[in-house]
């Protein structure tokens, strides 16, 4: 890879999974596409980290996301398996069999209209089925957005059914997998236990397709620094991942594996009795099975608790969103993903996956939690000294890991990312002479203000920070979750927006918070009043009622990781 890009492979498994990384790739994309002229910082992320080149079979040159996503029957609605970037309608038409044919028809879904007209800005399919690709004049990536570009309206949501409806990123033709034993939708055949997610990478038809794609995207790389796992926890896929962080950890010992455990949205235990206990019990599996394999795990989800209480949904100041629809959560959940690792994908930082979860995940903590503030507050020509005094003593950022509020526990070791504040204002702007409100007012640089404000925060904790200049891009098809106080730059203003917002300041964190010590606490205790003779077809699917016992115990000692000591210097 060019530079000597330290690259990551990220695997998709499940179809929240599907939704929040949908949402990510159309921000690298759109990050990709930043006009040449625009008053960015020049890389400070490094697409490679991300990204793969490569060619199509007529030799056109292409830059597609290093990913292997998994996902149902009947979940990719108008999208092909095999990507239509790659796609050649005259091998397509090649048969070899002279015989009699049979054709079976299934119904096409037809595309979205909104990217159908994203596409044809990108390129075209010829007659003879070749896609045309425009030319590229950065040499990477596709034709980037002009300022002259009209812009699209947002998609309705009420067409958005699965998360292919909204990908705007053309995928290579070994990304996607598609289980086909089981359906994505209806009453029967579906993927709902964890047993049967485990059994699904059992069976050598889908251990070798998943196997023979790792081998393709890791032999390519020079520097692979390791894997991030998108994993949906509430379904049955908690236990394709739990298989598949053990091949990784098998395959490629040393690596980074860090994985994001993601739950949907609001549930009501009333309504749906069967698949709430279901998601309990995924929920607590593959939190042991994962972080069992995995270099680090975080849960990420906007409800308010893992457990069978439906607490509300977390609160974003700025933001109006449904907590109802996969479309608005998984925007939320991939902006703050967009942000937190940004450590592992920086041109010039020395933290690497492995060094960012050692840092977090000391004495057995290999679960951690997730915060963001979305958009960090900040008013046009506010300095962050200034910003952040403001804040007080509260916790600067919404949980996103559904462990309730952590304000007033205690943090072993956090890292925090601020980015997309000019650097104007990362320092204060007082003139000499005037008295000086803070500490902060006192500081040389951004980074030294932010690091100084943890410091008070948290004065014994091991924290690590990183201040970019670059913004979270939140272009169509990205949700329309702003209040209308704030600017196209995502900033705080009184005056009438001037237009849609492009861009956001954000800050993002993960902690090893001492909160983890109740919420695996509480989630035994769920688990040990269940009478698993009402729920036998979730044994049936595999597990065992020793499997069961394991589990508890793996959760108490899990919690007592958190218990005691206040910070990584005790």
């Amino acid at each position: 890879m060019a530079g000597g890009a330290r690259e990551v492979l990220t695997l998709q498994l499940g179809h929240f999974a599907g939704f929040v990384g949908a949402h990510w790739w159309n921000q690298q994309d759109a990050a990709l596409r930043e006009p040449a002229n625009a008053k960015l910082p020049p890389g400070e992320l490094c697409p490679d980290v991300l990204y793969r080149t490569g060619r199509t079979v007529h030799g056109q040159e292409t830059y597609t996301p290093r990913l292997i996503l998994m996902d149902l029957k009947g979940s990719l609605s108008s999208l092909k398996q095999e990507s239509g970037l790659y796609w050649n309608k005259q091998l397509d038409a090649a048969i070899a069999w002279q015989g009699k044919l049979t054709t079976h028809t299934e119904e096409v879904y037809p595309k979205n209209p909104y990217l159908q007209d994203l596409l044809s800005a990108e390129g075209s399919l010829s007659s003879d089925g070749v896609w045309k690709v425009k030319v590229i004049p950065n040499g990477k990536g596709p034709t980037p957005l002009t300022t002259a570009t009209t812009p699209k309206p947002l998609i309705p949501t009420e067409n958005i059914r699965v998360w292919s409806d909204f990908l705007r990123v053309h995928l290579h033709p070994r990304s996607i997998c598609v289980i086909q034993k089981y359906n994505h939708d209806g009453e029967a055949g579906l993927l709902e236990a964890f047993g049967q997610g485990e059994s699904v990478l059992k069976e050598p038809r889908y251990l070798e397709e998943l196997d023979d794609r790792l081998h393709f995207y890791v032999e390519e790389c020079d520097y692979l620094q390791g894997f991030q796992i998108l994993c949906d926890l509430h379904d049955g896929f908690s236990g394709v991942g739990a298989k598949a962080t053990e091949l990784l950890q098998d395959e490629y010992s040393g690596r980074g594996i860090i994985t994001w455990g993601l739950l949907p949205g609001p549930y009501s235990l009333q309504q749906e009795p069967q698949k709430n206990i279901y998601r309990l019990l995924n929920t607590a599996f593959g939190l042991v099975h994962l972080s069992a394999q995995s270099s680090l795990v975080c849960p990420l989800s906007l409800g308010g608790s893992l457990g069978l209480r439906p607490d509300p949904p977390v609160n974003f100041p700025h933001l109006h969103y449904d907590a109802t629809l996969p479309f608005h959560c998984s925007a939320i959940l991939a902006t703050a993903l967009d942000t937190v690792t940004v450590p592992y994908r920086l041109h010039s930082s020395p933290v690497s996956m492995v060094q960012l979860a050692d840092m977090l995940t000391f004495s057995g903590k290999k679960v951690v939690t997730a915060g963001a503030a979305i958009p960090f507050p900040l008013v046009p020509s506010q300095s962050l000294p200034d910003a952040l005094v403001q804040l007080g003593g509260t916790t600067p950022w919404t949980p996103l890991s559904a462990c309730g509020d952590t304000c007033g526990t205690r943090c072993f070791a956090q890292s925090v990312v601020l980015r997309g504040l000019d650097r104007a204002c990362h320092t204060s702007q007082l003139t000499p002479g005037t008295p000086l409100p803070s500490r902060l007012h006192a500081c040389t640089t951004g980074e030294e203000v932010l690091a100084q404000y943890f410091q008070q925060q948290q004065p014994r904790v091991r924290s690590s920070s990183h201040l970019l200049l670059t913004p979270c891009k939140v272009l169509p098809p990205y949700p329309c979750l702003f209040s209308s106080s704030l600017s196209q730059q995502g900033l705080i203003q009184d005056d009438p927006p001037t237009g849609a917002v492009e861009s956001i300041p954000v800050l993002g964190a993960l902690c090893s918070s001492a909160s983890l010590n109740q919420t695996l606490g509480d989630l035994a205790k769920e688990l040990t009043k269940l009478d698993l003779r009402r729920w036998a077809s979730f044994m049936d699917a595999g597990v065992e009622q020793g499997d069961l016992e394991e589990l508890l115990q793996d959760l108490h000692s899990l919690a007592q990781c958190y218990q005691g000591g206040d910070s990584l210097v005790d």
